[in-house]
């Protein structure tokens, strides 16, 4: 597949649209006109630190509820 190729002054003005790009293509080229050239790229997600995997206890939401309001009734 071809990297896509944008001037900066296309690349500022669509960056949106830049980035949508680099999404599906993997990457894109933005020139400037002295020619540098810069890429941007997706970069992998990590995924949230809080995401984790539950634990089946075999009890239903109306227990653990149950379960939270008793203890908070039996506060000193």
């Amino acid at each position: 597949m071809k990297k896509k190729t944008y001037t900066f002054t296309e690349a500022r003005q669509h960056f949106a649209a830049v980035l949508d790009t680099a999404e599906q293509n993997g990457e894109v080229r933005i020139i400037r006109r002295n020619g540098s050239i810069f890429v941007i790229r997706p970069e992998k997600s990590r995924g949230s630190l809080l995401d984790v995997p539950g634990i089946d206890l075999g009890i239903s939401a109306d227990e653990i509820v149950d379960v939270i309001r008793e203890s908070r009734e039996n506060r000193p």
